[in-house]
């Protein structure tokens, strides 16, 4: 068995001020939204989303980000792979599964009254 190679994260200075930069861009976001308390209700959002896409758009500028636009670029790829069934086959498979559920819910039902018998009439003598 292969060992995977090593993951190295090389984090550059660079890259943790963009970081903070975003990070601060977000709390700016956020505080400019309440600031802005006696702004019409438009141009608040506005100013929270213009600070949040900058925010966004500065970290997917940093190695983080770069990860993980590479990510999902390899998850849509990996989806791409996907044999998906036919519309027949989800079909019955779902026919299976409600069968299923269904036999599971009568065997609990009956295993549930036969312990009650057992129990409440058989050992207690309770009758109702």
């Amino acid at each position: 068995m292969a060992n995977p190679a090593p993951v190295e994260t090389i984090s550059t200075g660079a890259d943790k001020a963009k970081l903070a930069v975003a990070a601060l861009l977000v709390v700016g976001a956020v505080a400019a939204f309440y600031f802005l308390g006696k702004q019409d209700l438009w141009v608040r959002v506005l100013a929270l989303l213009v600070l949040l896409a900058a925010a966004v758009a500065t970290f997917f500028t940093s190695e983080p980000g770069k990860q993980l636009i590479a990510y999902g670029n390899d998850s849509v790829r990996e989806v791409r792979k996907v044999v998906w069934p036919t519309r027949k086959e989800a079909l019955q498979m779902t026919g299976y599964v409600f069968a299923f559920v269904f036999v599971m819910a009568l065997f609990l039902w009956l295993t549930d009254k036969t312990l009650e018998y057992v129990l409440y009439d058989l050992i207690l003598g309770w009758r109702r």
